[in-house]
């Protein structure tokens, strides 16, 4: 889902509605920033930074980046500090405080279940991300793109008010040398007590019974379920097994031995959601005889109202879909992460080559920039889709620069929150779904160009949704064979 696509908004009506609704955790810092710098509207940020425990904190981030009179359109937004081994405190207060919002309009107003998703890939935030959402009560942590076999054992400490570590990865390590991002919530809070935190439900995003065992057994704490997710899914995708074969279109191709086996990850005893093309009629009773606990559905989310893509962008996707001509391409190489990325064929996006290949690169935010090790033994930062010369001088491979995009930027633009370059030069959006945003039409009630979330669970249902959740109790209640799950980022959806 992106960046904001699966905001606050999403996340609320969906948990409302009785399913899990899940916040896209990436980049929020950024998110958070733009938004203040565009005035705030509605006060709803303002809103929420005035419940957060370290008045501070907010007052420190509101000073520096929050304008009563929102930026011109021709402005550039100012930019936030970028993701380094050892963050100041400018970027620990952002990234704390963003994740603290999103989690608390997310849960305000009712008593249902939220969670919020993160990327392994993206290591550098990770800890004060999660401790912002755990300081909002969030009930579930969900992360993908990777091993994540360390969270487990962060979110115990971090519940346990304990200093959380987490090994980044660096190339060029030495097999016995090792790097570590640290994150000490007391000291955060500073002469603030420390208020009693619930360590939330952990589910691993996995594409295959070996990660899912890998993380049963070997993570540093509890794992409380996974997301099964197969390769049609939006986003990134895990990478086929074995040399990567391109078809004659140019996108990587998956075989039998991609297909998860859900007889090994039943076998673990834990409950798991299927992900991947389950956002249509039946397959969520396909799933639960398989054996499933329900679905992870994002595509169909990220189209409806209450989503955070821009309403143009929306309109056109559906208009597509009507017309049985909406298409995504499975990208080998437009993700700096080199895993495969869904990228929705749009005129005006980032998926026409043409218009792209004019962008001047530029790395000024940082969250997908690669760690290596320099020669004196201190830490560098580098990425595939920053100018090619920076990328070679510092030690990188040419060929790792062909056909990348700016992810990093791109999606803030999926979301109307695209940097402005220059009076006349904006981003350009990147648009991810999953396949099935061919099939987003389904939705449409007649006469009508857009649906809302409630619409979605309706027909995946197959019956009205229910409204409200529950008083009391949902909130705490653990992973169950009722509960399907959201999408990667998105939204998740209760059957019964």
């Amino acid at each position: 889902m992106g960046v904001a696509v699966s905001g606050w908004l999403l996340a609320q009506t969906v948990s409302q509605l009785g399913q899990l609704g899940v916040v896209s955790g990436t980049a929020l810092a950024v998110t958070l920033a733009r938004r203040l710098q565009l005035g705030d509207p509605d006060g709803r940020l303002r809103h929420a930074l005035s419940h957060f425990p370290v008045p501070a904190v907010a007052k420190r981030v509101l000073a520096a980046y929050f304008s009563p009179v929102p930026k011109a359109e021709s402005a550039a937004y100012r930019l936030t500090p970028m993701p380094v081994l050892k963050p100041g405190g400018a970027f620990l207060d952002l990234t704390v405080l963003a994740n603290f919002a999103e989690v608390f309009l997310a849960k305000e107003g009712h008593r249902g279940v939220v969670g919020v998703n993160l990327l392994e890939k993206i290591q550098l935030p990770t800890l004060p991300s999660l401790f912002g959402a755990m300081l909002a009560g969030v009930d579930y942590v969900l992360m993908g793109a990777g091993i994540p076999r360390a969270i487990p054992g962060a979110l115990d400490r971090l519940a346990r008010g304990e200093v959380a570590e987490l090994k980044i990865d660096v190339h060029g390590a030495a097999a016995d040398e090792e790097f570590h991002s640290t994150f000490d919530p007391r000291a955060f809070m500073g002469e603030v007590p420390l208020p009693e935190l619930n360590r939330p439900y952990f589910l691993g995003i996995v594409g295959s019974a070996t990660l899912a065992m890998t993380l049963a057994k070997k993570s540093s704490g509890r794992v409380d379920g996974f997301v099964v997710e197969g390769d049609t899914a939006g986003g990134h995708n895990a990478p086929p097994r074995g040399p990567m074969q391109l078809s004659d279109q140019g996108e990587p191709v998956y075989g039998p031995r991609d297909v998860p086996d859900l007889e090994k990850i039943r076998a673990l005893g834990l409950p798991f959601w299927l992900a991947g093309s389950y956002g249509r009629p039946g397959r969520l009773a396909e799933a639960l005889a398989l054996g499933a606990a329900g679905i992870q559905v994002g595509t169909a989310f990220a189209f409806c109202e209450e989503s955070g893509i821009s309403p143009e962008l929306k309109e056109r996707a559906i208009a597509l879909s009507q017309a049985g001509a909406a298409k995504v391409f499975t990208d080998p190489v437009a993700s700096p992460t080199g895993f495969p990325f869904k990228v929705v064929q749009l005129e005006g996006t980032i998926s026409q080559a043409a218009d792209y290949e004019r962008r001047n690169r530029i790395c000024d935010l940082g969250y997908l920039r690669h760690l290596y090790r320099r020669p004196d033994g201190t830490v560098g930062y580098r990425c595939p889709s920053e100018p090619v010369e920076d990328y070679v001088s510092k030690g990188g491979a040419i060929e790792d620069t062909v056909g990348r995009k700016c992810v990093c930027n791109g999606l803030p633009a999926t979301v109307g929150l695209g940097q402005v370059r220059a009076e006349t030069e904006f981003e350009l959006p990147l648009l991810t779904a999953g396949n099935d945003v061919s099939d987003i039409a389904q939705f449409l009630a007649p006469g009508r160009m857009s649906y809302r979330a409630q619409d979605v669970i309706r027909i995946l249902l197959g019956k009205e949704a229910t409204g409200p959740a529950p008083e009391s109790g949902a909130e705490q209640s653990a992973p169950a064979a009722s509960t399907t799950a959201a999408s990667q980022s998105a939204t998740a959806v209760n059957q019964g």
